[in-house]
């Protein structure tokens, strides 16, 4: 079993990738490591990989827009089962915090420490980098670079841990996807599709939601993304609560469909929150 993860070794992404490997009962599971959200549905989506692990939404900056765009590109992909991790960022380096002129991080988790960075190094130039763990790697033996990463991630780069935690909410936290080829779940508490509507015109999107509503199926999620192919024309992601309305979902799609351009049903699955297990 290959698993495709938002790599290197020491970022979130990977710790997702091995809870969900728990979670779902997989053996002899290899973590295959991706230098980009993309590059990890694509290996997927090519077969190099049997399995994928994505962040799809973050509890303070929403929708990680490269899963959205990738999973509409790739509808035959099915998600498996969801988790939420919470997320403790630390900054990080090979010297002070006091000598930091810059700062490495994937663009989420600068944005999730904005406030922190702002008080504590308000003059750090901030870098983006492809994940929290290749800012970690990028850092390791600058006596002037940090990096805001996991701690997990200043054990396998041998940082020193220079404030934690940072990030502005102390509630932060990510879903997690795990996806696979083939067959979409049925059973499971929470389902996810993704919709384009055939005019934009007033009342499209309220007679869309309206198959929803009228079957009390409630939208845990609704995110709006761009087509790409003109101005005002947009990509529809949303999350429903199944509950005990399973067999409400087929009729509300059967009556969605008419409306839409493209509709890709991404599957029903569980979802586990370490987040709820951890605030108990």
């Amino acid at each position: 079993m290959r698993l495709a993860f938002l790599g290197p070794s020491g970022t979130y992404g990977e710790q997702a990738a091995r809870l969900l490997a728990q979670l779902e009962g997989l053996a002899e599971v290899e973590l295959v490591p991706q230098s980009g959200i993309r590059a990890v549905v694509q290996s997927l989506a090519k077969g190099d990989c049997d399995a994928a692990v994505v962040p799809v939404e973050n509890s303070v900056e929403g929708g990680v827009t490269a899963c959205l765009d990738a999973l509409w590109e790739h509808p035959d992909l099915a998600m498996v089962r969801a988790l939420v991790l919470p997320i403790r960022h630390a900054l990080l380096g090979s010297g002070s915090q006091e000598g930091a002129s810059e700062v490495l991080s994937h663009p989420q988790a600068l944005a999730q420490c904005s406030q922190w960075l702002a008080d504590q190094l308000p003059r750090a130039l901030q870098l983006p980098t492809s994940s929290t763990a290749e800012a970690a790697r990028m850092v390791a033996g600058s006596r002037f670079r940090t990096a805001i990463a996991s701690l997990e991630a200043a054990q396998e780069h041998g940082l020193q841990v220079l404030a934690y935690p940072i990030n502005d909410v102390p509630g932060n936290c990510t879903r997690f996807l795990l996806l696979r080829r083939g067959d979409r779940g049925s059973q499971g508490p929470l389902a996810s599709l993704a919709f384009s509507l055939h005019a934009n015109q007033p009342g499209a999107l309220l007679e869309a939601l309206s198959c929803f509503a009228r079957r009390r199926l409630n939208m845990t999620r609704i995110e709006s993304r761009p087509s790409k192919r003109e101005l005002g024309e947009y990509i529809f992601f949303v999350d429903l609560e199944l509950g005990d309305a399973l067999a409400d979902l087929e009729p509300a799609l059967e009556e969605l469909r008419p409306l839409c351009e493209h509709l890709a049903l991404f599957g029903a699955y569980p979802l586990t929150n370490l987040a709820t297990e951890e605030a108990d």
